[in-house]
C-alpha cells in the first residue's frame, strides 16, 4: 500500500481548504497595502501594518506544531479558517475617522490575528502531506511541490482579486464579501473532511517543538534569509515604487496603478507557484539522491543571489525612472521569482525529508516559525530600506540575504530519512 487510508481524499480536502484561505490572504494583503497607501501612510507605517502579522506567525508556528501533535491536524486547520473569518470581519469595523496612530494599532492587531490564522492553516496542510503522501517514486516531493505551488498560484489570484475588489466594491464591502465566502468554505470542509489524518497524542510535550536535528536547524536558518530576501522588496518597496512611477496624481491614474500593480503581483505569485509545482521535474528529483538535492539547495541560492544584485546596480545606474528600467525590473523580478520558487520548493521537500513522522508537526512548525521570522525581518527592512535608500537599497539588501541563505544551506548534510509513515 503506497498511501495512508483515504490519503488522496484527505489530501484534496486539505488542499481545497488551504486554497480558500490563501485566496483571501493574498487579497487582504493588497487591500491593506493599497488602501492605506492612498490614505497617506509612509513606507515605514505600511511596513508596521504587517509586523504583528509576521510576529504572530512566529509564535503560532512554534505552538501550533505542539497543538496539532496534541489535538490533531484537523483542529488546527479548522481554527485557522475560523480565525481568518474573524480577522476579515474585525478589519471591516475600522473607523476612517480614527487618528493614524489608532488606525495603525488596530490594523496591526487584526493583521496579527490573520497571521495566526495563516500559519495554523499552513502548518496543518504541510504536515498532512508528510503523513498522506505515497511512499514510493518521489511521491513526497511531488505532493508537497503540488500543494505549495498551487497555493501560491491561488494567492497570486488573490492579489489581483484584492485590487479588483478595492477598485469596485471598496475596502469595507470587499472584507465582508471575503468573510462570507470563507465561512461557507469552512462549513463545507467541516462537513466533508474524510478520515485519514491523526487525532493527536495526549503525551506530546511543548518542549519537543525545539529540534535537535542539525539539518532542521540549518535549513530553518536558510529559510529565514531566503524569505527575508523576498519580502525586503516585495512587501513595500516594489508596490510603492511602481505606484509612484505609474500614478499621475489623479483618481483615475490611481485606479490604473492599482490594477497594474495587482496584475504584476498576481503574475509574479502565479509564476512562482507554477515553478514550485514543477520543481521536482526541473531538479530531476526522481533520479537524484538526497545528497545531490541537498547540494542543489546551495547552488540554486547562489544563482538567485545574482538577480537582485544586478537589478540594484541597474537602478543606481539609471538614476531616474524610465520605461526601459521598469521593463527590466519586471523581467528581472520574474526571473527572481522562478529561481526563488525552486529554492522554496526544495526547502519544503527537505524539511519533510529530514523530519520523522512522529514529530512532523513539531519540526514543520519550528521550520515555519523560521519562515515567519524571515518574513518579519524582510517586512521591517522593506519599509526602512525603501525610506532610507529607495529601491536600490531594498534590492541590495535582498542580495546579501540570499547569500547568507546559501551559506546556511551549505551546512546541510545527507542523512537517511523515512518518506512517510509506514
Amino acid at each position: 500500500m503506497t498511501t495512508r487510508p483515504r490519503g488522496m481524499s484527505a489530501y484534496i480536502a486539505v488542499t481545497a481548504a488551504y486554497w480558500a484561505f490563501m485566496l483571501t490572504d493574498g487579497a487582504l494583503r493588497m487591500l491593506v497595502l493599497l488602501h492605506f497607501h492612498t490614505l497617506g501612510f509612509s513606507p515605514v507605517q505600511l511596513a508596521y501594518l504587517f509586523v504583528l502579522y509576521e510576529i504572530a506567525g512566529m509564535v503560532t508556528n512554534l505552538s501550533a506544531g505542539w497543538i496539532a501533535a496534541r489535538f490533531g491536524l484537523t483542529t488546527t486547520l479548522y481554527a485557522g479558517l475560523a480565525v481568518q473569518v474573524f480577522a476579515l470581519l474585525a478589519l471591516a469595523q475600522l473607523d476612517p475617522g480614527w487618528a493614524i496612530g489608532a488606525s495603525v494599532a488596530y490594523v496591526m492587531m487584526v493583521q496579527g490575528a490573520s497571521g495566526v490564522a495563516k500559519d495554523l492553516a499552513k502548518m496543518s496542510s504541510k504536515s498532512a502531506v508528510k503523513l498522506l503522501a505515497p511512499t514510493e517514486g518521489g511521491g513526497l516531493f511531488r505532493w508537497v511541490a503540488l500543494l505549495t505551488g498551487s497555493k501560491n498560484a491561488v494567492k497570486g489570484v488573490g492579489f489581483l482579486l484584492g485590487t479588483v475588489l478595492l477598485a469596485t466594491l471598496g475596502f469595507v464591502w470587499s472584507l465582508y464579501a471575503m468573510a462570507i465566502v470563507l465561512a461557507a468554505i469552512l462549513l463545507a470542509v467541516l462537513i466533508a473532511m474524510p478520515p485519514g489524518l491523526p487525532k493527536g497524542r495526549k503525551g506530546a510535550k511543548f518542549t519537543e517543538v525545539f529540534s535537535r536535528s542539525a539539518n532542521v536547524n540549518w535549513l530553518s536558518t536558510a529559510r529565514v534569509f531566503l524569505f527575508g530576501a523576498r519580502d525586503v522588496w516585495f512587501v513595500v518597496g516594489i508596490p510603492i515604487y511602481f505606484h509612484a512611477v505609474l500614478s499621475d496624481g489623479t483618481e483615475e491614474g490611481a485606479r490604473m496603478a492599482f490594477f497594474v500593480i495587482g496584475t504584476f503581483m498576481a503574475v509574479w505569485i502565479i509564476l512562482y507557484g507554477a515553478i514550485q509545482a514543477a520543481a521536482p521535474r526541473i531538479l530531476d528529483a526522481t533520479n537524484r539522491s538526497e545528497a545531490d538535492l541537498i547540494g542543489a539547495a546551495r547552488q540554486w541560492a547562489l544563482m538567485l543571489c545574482v538577480v537582485p544584485a544586478t537589478l540594484a546596480a541597474l537602478v543606481v545606474l539609471a538614476g531616474e525612472p524610465a520605461v526601459w528600467l521598469t521593463v527590466a525590473l519586471i523581467a528581472g523580478l520574474l526571473i527572481f521569482g522562478a529561481l526563488f520558487a525552486v529554492n522554496s520548493s526544495l526547502h519544503s521537500y527537505l524539511i519533510l525529508a529530514f523530519t520523522r513522522s512522529e514529530r512532523v508537526t513539531m519540526d514543520v512548525g519550528f521550520y515555519y516559525m523560521a519562515n515567519a521570522g524571515g518574513r518579519l525581518i524582510g517586512t521591517v527592512l522593506s519599509g526602512l530600506t525603501y525610506q532610507v535608500g529607495g529601491l536600490p537599497l531594498c534590492l541590495g539588501t535582498a542580495a546579501i540575504m540570499v547569500a547568507l541563505s546559501a551559506m546556511a544551506a551549505g551546512k546541510l548534510n545527507p542523512q537517511s530519512t523515512e518518506s512517510a509513515v509506514a
